[in-house]
């Protein structure tokens, strides 16, 4: 029997062996959360990592195969990468059949002059002003980010243990600066360990940040401390006493009791219980 290139074997083990723990709750998003729709041009944003690459091929199957007919564009951004991760994502890219439009920036030298040593928050603003841009250049209505549902657990937890509040992620997103635009999160119900065993079993390897500060932390093993690593590891510590864990934490942001809390925030505006008391 003839062997499969690699892309097409990639995508069947996305249909096949990971049908239950990848594709079927990407495709409940999609349609839960009314992410994608007929007409749409969709750039997708590869930063090089694991989540954005399995994003595109999610997306291509489902451009394959979904009722609605929607156009893709695979957006890179160089953000001042060095050459040998430049070109891992390039190669990457090449082997699973992902064709990229590649732009350049300096984001990564901007953000840290402009905010030393925690430069990850502004970087992040700034990479996504900056693919809204290009999105926008090119035509599309939407971008896709590969945000997963171990990010929206993570940020959850994070906001209630670490900013004292509770802030969820949303699976949609209106632009507020980029009139017509809007991010979507289709990877939305997609935990990080099923995007990591998919990875391993393609035998597939990919880059991380790979900004100058992410390297020097990582040759520093970790000298500042990061409150996502945390909330990692705290999941991790629950989830050996309740399997269920992180399923639990997701479905509590969609079941919000308002008329048990206090005080909450909508639109900017704070209600207490008073205010109906």
């Amino acid at each position: 029997m003839k062997k499969l290139e690699k892309y097409l074997e990639v995508e069947r083990s996305i249909i096949t062996t990971y049908r239950k723990t990848i594709w079927s709750p990407f495709v409940l998003a999609v349609k839960k959360y009314a992410l994608v729709s007929a007409g749409d041009k969709i750039a997708v944003c590869i930063s090089g990592g694991k989540d954005s690459i399995l994003l595109a091929k999610l997306l291509q199957e489902l451009q394959r195969h979904g009722e609605a007919e929607f156009e893709l564009v695979f957006l890179a951004m160089d953000p001042g990468y060095n050459a040998e991760n430049r070109k891992k994502i390039e190669e990457n890219a090449a082997l699973l059949n992902i064709p990229l439009t590649v732009f350049e920036s300096d984001i990564f030298a901007s953000a840290e002059a402009a905010a030393g040593d925690s430069p990850c928050y502004l970087c992040a603003r700034m990479r996504r002003g900056h693919l809204y841009a290009k999105a926008k250049e090119l035509g599309c209505n939407k971008i896709a980010l590969g945000h997963h549902m171990s990010d929206v657990v993570e940020t959850t937890l994070m906001g209630m243990l670490y900013g004292g509040q509770m802030q969820g992620m949303l699976p949609r997103i209106k632009s507020t600066n980029f009139e017509g635009m809007e991010l979507i999160r289709p990877m939305y119900r997609v935990l990080e360990r099923d995007i990591l065993r998919w990875k391993e079993y393609n035998d597939l390897t990919f880059i991380a940040c790979a900004c100058r500060f992410t390297e020097a932390q990582e040759r520093g093993r970790g000298s500042v401390f990061s409150a996502r690593a945390r909330v990692k590891a705290l999941i991790e510590e629950l989830r050996a006493e309740n399997p269920n864990i992180e399923n639990n934490i997701f479905q509590s942001i969609h079941n919000v009791q308002l008329d048990t809390l206090a005080e909450y925030k909508t639109e900017g505006v704070r209600k207490s219980f008073l205010d109906k008391f």
